[in-house]
């Protein structure tokens, strides 16, 4: 980070209410450019109203908020929507079925799913690009319905990188992959976490087994607060997932990957 930058993106006091229930609870998060954090907790911990408010879908009860340099309130979120991408699972029940992987991917560029008309010659160029660079070239004539989850997250990928985020969120990307497919995926978003002029990345998962060597910061949440916020050498340990999972667990390292084993009740 150079010396009197803003940070990517800074939480302060964050706090979300539904029905007078407390889903984020004076939530503190600060994102530098160049670090890439992983951001952990059980069902219910408030990662997905989280992940809803910086997005612009959730307002939150109180709080500020700033996201590349713009406070909440005092800009229109959807200009920022195009500079924030997102793979997600919940992403795929907008897909058209019959839609090209081309225009799926295209359609990042205007942070929109669903496009009505074709894409421009020089959108179709960069979605071409893109899909070559996440290793699904050979897709871009092929339908969304007939993808496997697979070939799915791939194209998703490419859609995200169409608009050249500043920030790059990957909402539990691994869910309902196979063993290898998981791995495949991993090693490209290890890629991406190492090109020097590459986007900052939010991986959201339960699991410490999907988080590379590329990620170098962890978010604990537990019951919508921080439970541990830092270097991922310091939060990343077999005390504090156990209390933010609320049991104990055995972590073991190995080539730079991590692996839990639950061990009981905390």
């Amino acid at each position: 980070m150079k010396p009197g930058s803003a940070p990517l993106l800074q939480l302060d006091g964050l706090r979300v209410l539904r029905d007078d229930v407390a889903v984020l609870d004076g939530v503190d998060w600060r994102v530098e450019r160049g670090q890439h954090w992983v951001v952990l907790g059980p069902n219910g911990c408030g990662k997905t109203s989280m992940l809803k408010v910086l997005l612009g879908y959730l307002t939150p009860s109180a709080g500020r908020i700033r996201l590349l340099g713009h406070g909440y309130g005092r800009y229109d979120w959807r200009e920022l929507r195009p500079l924030i991408g997102i793979v997600s699972s919940a992403l795929q029940a907008s897909v058209p079925f019959n839609e090209p992987a081309l225009c799926t991917v295209a359609s990042g560029a205007r942070a929109q799913l669903d496009l009505w008309g074709e894409p421009t010659a020089a959108e179709a160029r960069r979605a071409r690009t893109q899909l070559r660079r996440a290793g699904a070239a050979g897709l871009e004539r092929r339908a969304w319905g007939v993808l496997s989850q697979g070939e799915r997250q791939r194209v998703l990928i490419a859609r995200a990188l169409m608009a050249r985020p500043k920030l790059l969120i990957l909402d539990e990307p691994c869910a309902g992959l196979d063993p290898a497919a998981r791995e495949d995926f991993l090693a490209r978003m290890e890629t991406l976490a190492r090109e020097p002029r590459g986007p900052t990345l939010v991986l959201v998962t339960h699991h410490v087994e999907e988080i590379t060597p590329g990620f170098s910061h962890a978010l604990l949440l537990r019951e919508g607060r921080v439970a541990g916020a830092g270097p991922r050498a310091d939060v990343l340990t077999a005390a504090r997932l156990g209390e933010t999972f609320g049991v104990s667990v055995r972590l073991t390292r190995r080539a730079g990957r991590l692996a839990l084993r639950v061990g009981g009740a905390a």
